[in-house]
């Protein structure tokens, strides 16, 4: 896109019942055995649907605003451009397979509205590590030359007192990715385009918890050719759990090589020595974003 993801996919785990007490029963002499704790109820199991819905000031993905058009096809270059988001995860069982859907409100790409991410994968266990394999497709009905297929593995390891680091990387498989190159482009490909992503969160106080992200995109040599650079976002935030599955986050947004991919945001005038006075908007641009939660 003049962007494009990071996107997470988000589940809700059922937490176990509490143990029943037992009474216990009076000894008639002190002979008599005292009688047995209750057995402890069974564990319900996690939800196999969950959900959320968000809304936000600004959705960047990769660091990159996906609203960028406004008037008379001019960049947008206000800092409020909401978006509302939401999706749904099934998860098979405890299989470890799961797949989900994903979508926002988005206005990069002429004749398109909205986003429609569609994913599959499995989780499992190894050693100390929660790994995640699966595969990503982003759809935008109307206009289907921002589709992109991504094949993506990550690695979690977590620690109590320091926090959870997530490494994941994203390989592009279609030869589209995000209207840079593919079927609009004859002969360029965006097929083997990588985006590398850390992600660290930690509960810094009761309800409050610290996330982290730097990611870096490399693009293909076809992309590159088009006057695109490879460029590093980044994330930091603060999370506030509300309660009853609603949580507010503030967070600082956006990515370096801003210069390469400008776009024009007003008209200049021409001269005999080209156009000069018109003005231009990056979508890398740093924003302080507010996003509302709320997982069902």
């Amino acid at each position: 896109m003049m962007h494009r993801k990071t996107a997470q996919t988000l589940a809700l785990a059922a937490f176990a019942a509490l143990p029943l007490l037992a009474n216990a029963q009076a000894a008639a002499d002190a002979t008599a055995p005292a009688a047995a704790a209750a057995p402890a109820a069974d564990t319900p199991p996690a939800p196999n649907l969950t959900g959320n819905i968000e809304i936000t000031t600004d959705y960047k993905f990769r660091g990159q605003d996906q609203d960028t058009i406004g008037h008379n096809g001019f960049a947008k270059t206000s800092w409020f451009k909401p978006a509302i988001q939401g999706g749904l995860d099934y998860v098979f069982g405890e299989t470890g397979f799961y797949v989900g859907n994903w979508n926002s409100s988005v206005n990069w790409l002429d004749g398109n509205s909205v986003e429609m991410d569609f994913y599959g994968g499995y989780k499992f266990k190894a050693s100390v590590f929660d790994l995640d394999v699966g595969v990503y497709q982003y759809y935008y009905p109307g206009n289907t030359v921002g589709n992109t297929t991504e094949l993506y593995g990550d690695a979690t390891y977590t620690d109590e007192k320091i926090g959870a680091f997530t490494l994941k990387y994203s390989g592009t498989v279609s030869k589209d990715y995000f209207n840079y190159a593919g079927s609009r482009y004859s002969g360029l490909s965006g097929r083997g385009t990588g985006y590398l992503n850390l992600a660290y969160t930690k509960e810094v106080y009761p309800k409050l918890t610290l996330k982290a992200t730097v990611g870096y995109t490399f693009f293909t040599s076809d992309i590159k050719s088009e006057g695109y650079k490879d460029y590093v976002d980044y994330l930091v935030g603060l999370s506030y759990d509300l309660g009853n599955g609603l949580s507010v986050m503030g967070s600082v947004q956006g990515a370096n090589q801003k210069s390469a991919f400008n776009l024009p945001a007003s008209a200049g005038f021409d001269t005999p020595i080209g156009t000069v006075g018109g003005s231009t908007f990056s979508p890398n641009t740093t924003r302080f974003i507010l996003t509302l939660t709320k997982t069902l």
